[in-house]
């Protein structure tokens, strides 16, 4: 019996249709919150897309199934079994497909599996990236990989902040990745605004965006693209309190021997616990406008797919 992908009606109708679809990990939802917060934050996630003009396909693995379009009951499950579904990159795809287990997308699979339904643009919080420390121990998240082979467009909110930023970006230089900071010089980080690094390029609308990944496709250059959207002011947390908990996380990580896939939900965990919450807060507003900036992309895009006469 042959893997199967199954779409839901709502996400197969707007591909069929050839409407603008914007695709939705499941890792934060399973990994990177706390229920019920994870739910809400997925549900909400799904409405602001709609809202702007969208369909939403939040993507998982159901035993065995891959699934793009979840119901309701599905993003439940999700939620309050979050920690047993397994965290799935490239590499793990075939083994939860083969052996009918459940699987959280992180970002490097849900890329893989929009792009094989035709979906090109993907809202998520913040990508993987070189670790601190990767120069020894050479923990560089897939993300980075898979960004170099999948034409797929993240949005993001940047390299997530208890990473290497700076090496990140030059890894990304090297898969050959075009990498914007929307309406921003300076390369945004996660909760925080600012990295310190600067952006290779800026983008100042979606439109100026979409054409870009127009001009990817048609060209058929086959790398994907990383567009870096800043938390709003409002929601940015205290960057003194933040380098602070990270300090200490990354101190605890270090004494606990945590590595490999365990350590980015651990320091997450550990960072929003030291900050008193600030931290989830933060995480919650800035996935939610790149939600709105994905939406606003992908509509934009559709628009060029679609030319009205």
């Amino acid at each position: 019996m042959q893997p199967s992908i199954k779409i839901g009606e709502e996400v197969a109708q707007a591909l069929a249709q050839k409407r603008p679809v914007v695709a939705l990990e499941s890792t934060l939802i399973s990994h990177g919150m706390p229920y019920p917060q994870n739910v809400e934050t997925g549900q909400m996630l799904e409405n602001v897309v709609r809202e702007h003009g969208a369909t939403p396909a939040t993507i998982a693995i159901f035993n065995g199934e891959i699934t793009v379009g979840l119901s309701a009951d599905q993003l439940e499950c999700l939620g309050k079994q979050g920690p047993t579904f397994h965290k799935t990159s490239r590499r793990d795809i075939s083994l939860v497909v083969g052996k009918k287990m459940n699987g959280a997308t992180t970002v490097s699979a849900t890329m893989i599996i929009a792009n094989m339904v035709g979906i090109h643009v993907f809202a998520t919080g913040g990508i993987g990236g070189v670790h601190r420390g990767g120069e020894d121990s050479m923990d560089v998240s897939a993300d980075l990989t898979e960004l170099g082979k999948t034409p797929t467009a993240v949005v993001c909110a940047g390299v997530k902040f208890i990473l290497d930023i700076p090496r990140t970006l030059e890894y990304l230089e090297t898969q050959g990745v075009t990498v914007l900071g929307y309406q921003t010089d300076t390369f945004p980080a996660f909760y925080l605004r600012e990295s310190g690094v600067p952006s290779p390029a800026r983008a100042n609308s979606a439109k100026e965006i979409a054409q870009m990944i127009f001009a990817n496709q048609k060209l058929k250059l086959g790398s994907g693209m990383v567009i870096g959207v800043p938390v709003p002011v409002e929601h940015a947390a205290e960057p003194a309190q933040i380098h602070q908990a990270v300090d200490q996380a990354l101190k605890e990580a270090d004494e606990a021997n945590v590595k490999g896939k365990h350590i980015t939900p651990f320091l997450l965990k550990r960072v929003a616990e030291l900050s008193g919450g600030e931290s989830l807060k933060a995480n919650i507003a800035l996935v939610k406008n790149n939600a709105v900036v994905a939406t606003q992309i992908a509509v934009a895009l559709a628009g060029m797919h679609s030319p009205k006469l």
